[in-house]
């Protein structure tokens, strides 16, 4: 495959989207909507996410070191672009027909129909330029009862997660929740015989 020099660039890498959650000042909830999320290891699972710009997420995250990540499934994402494309800023972005709880052990709003939900405290920040990079401790995960029945098959589970992916040219994807393998069934495959 012959390859070309394009720049700094992530398309066709899919990146999962997510909504933080965050309480504003006076109280009430705001959500953003990013994809530049991962997970790390320091002695446990984390979660690394980096948000660009200036946004009330980003803010409310620095303020109060604590926010939820919603899975965002197919089935949210009208709900998901219109929180992605409102300003956070804008008064009234928020006052729309919307499911909302509190965190079970973070005090973090979480979105009701979000099938996996994490509560993070931030517990390292990093600047840059114009970004910033929270590198998280998961205090909590709450995940739909479903999800966790190991008596239906992976497949199926994360076809009832139906999470959305993005690849950075403003268009929404699915999977296809097609099985490719597990890990290592090549392993053997370039060892000498």
């Amino acid at each position: 495959m012959e390859k070309v020099s394009i720049g700094p660039e992530n398309k066709l890498c899919p990146q999962t989207l997510f909504l933080y959650g965050t309480y504003k000042e006076d109280g009430t909830p705001n959500f953003g909507l990013f994809c530049w999320f991962s997970y790390c290891w320091d002695g446990e699972l984390g979660v690394m996410a980096c948000i660009g710009g200036e946004k009330l997420t980003k803010d409310r995250i620095r303020a109060s070191k604590v926010f939820s990540a919603n899975l965002v499934s197919e089935s949210m994402l009208h709900l998901a672009d219109y929180l992605g494309n409102t300003e956070g800023y804008k008064t009234g972005k928020m006052d729309i027909p919307i499911e909302i709880e509190r965190g079970s052990v973070l005090n973090v709003p979480v979105l009701k129909n979000s099938p996996w939900v994490f509560e993070l405290e931030v517990q390292h920040s990093i600047p840059l330029n114009d970004g910033e990079v929270f590198l998280c401790k998961i205090h909590n995960t709450l995940v739909a009862k479903e999800l966790i029945d190991n008596s239906i098959s992976a497949e199926e589970r994360l076809r009832m997660a139906a999470p959305v992916m993005w690849i950075g040219e403003g268009q929404y994807y699915t999977l296809n929740y097609t099985t490719l393998g597990k890990t290592g069934d090549w392993k053997d495959l370039f060892s000498k015989k």
